[in-house]
């Protein structure tokens, strides 16, 4: 197994991708933090997912609640190898009329929450002998998008903070890399019907592989970033968006 041994956090892993994420590192033989803020669907997880995956508490734009779950981690495992920074909201609206506290939300739980995330993990993953960060940023963290104001500045953010970490923790055997995924079927997305439905029938079209994206196929990319696999890369970018940046 691919991560057999290892010690991985993942945030916002309750549900959708970062569950996809937790479910294919624990199959992988890790033992897995679900972070979210969401106990019930957190706990749930952690259960199924059976006794190496624990739940934690975090919500992401607190430093002290980072703090305590690094502090957690410590004292039961005394090392953190993967630390995949996922969670995140995606709100779109006119320029005029968003609001300050809707784009600094956005910003914040984002971009603040893989800055906290690193800065407090960094400490306990030098203790590794090969770990790895995993920002999940987005395609539109190479290209502007209508309405997507503290969106796409978040995922351009992201980028960036992948890179000065990379360079800072090239020394200390930490790795750090940036996840772009585009389109994905998600719940939302199988659950569409009338106008909606037929909206992402029409993204789908523009897409030059004509779908999108099974979480699966997501988690598998964030899965050889985290292994010893990519033990070469660091700093750089990786898109899976069926072609669309090309």
């Amino acid at each position: 197994m691919r991560l057999e041994g290892k010690i991985a956090l993942i945030t916002g892993a309750s549900m959708g991708m970062g569950k996809e994420h937790a479910t294919l590192f624990s199959k992988e033989g890790a033992t897995v933090y679900i972070a979210d803020i969401d106990d019930e669907k957190g706990s749930k997880t952690a259960a199924a997912l059976g006794d190496k995956a624990h739940f934690l508490h975090l919500v992401v734009t607190k430093e002290e609640q980072w703090q305590a779950a690094i502090e957690q981690i410590e004292k039961e495992k005394g090392v953190l190898d993967i630390l995949v920074n996922n969670a995140g909201i995606s709100v779109f609206n006119e320029l005029i009329n968003t609001s300050q506290e809707e784009f600094m939300r956005t910003i914040e739980i984002n971009q603040l929450s893989v800055f906290l995330g690193m800065k407090t993990a960094v400490s306990l993953m030098e203790k590794s002998r090969s770990a790895s960060i995993i920002n999940i940023s987005s395609i539109e963290g190479f290209e502007g998008s209508i309405g997507g104001y503290g969106y796409v500045s978040s995922k351009f953010a992201v980028r960036g903070l992948t890179k000065c970490a990379a360079l800072e923790f090239a020394d200390k055997n930490i790795r750090v890399n940036s996840v772009h995924p585009g389109g994905v079927i998600t719940p939302m997305v199988t659950q569409a019907t009338g106008e909606q439905k037929k909206a992402i029938e029409q993204f789908e079209q523009t897409i030059p592989m004509k779908r999108m994206a099974e979480p699966k196929e997501i988690s598998k990319l964030v899965l050889f970033l985290a292994s010893d696999d990519s033990s070469y890369s660091t700093g750089s970018e990786f898109i899976a968006d069926g072609g669309i940046l090309a």
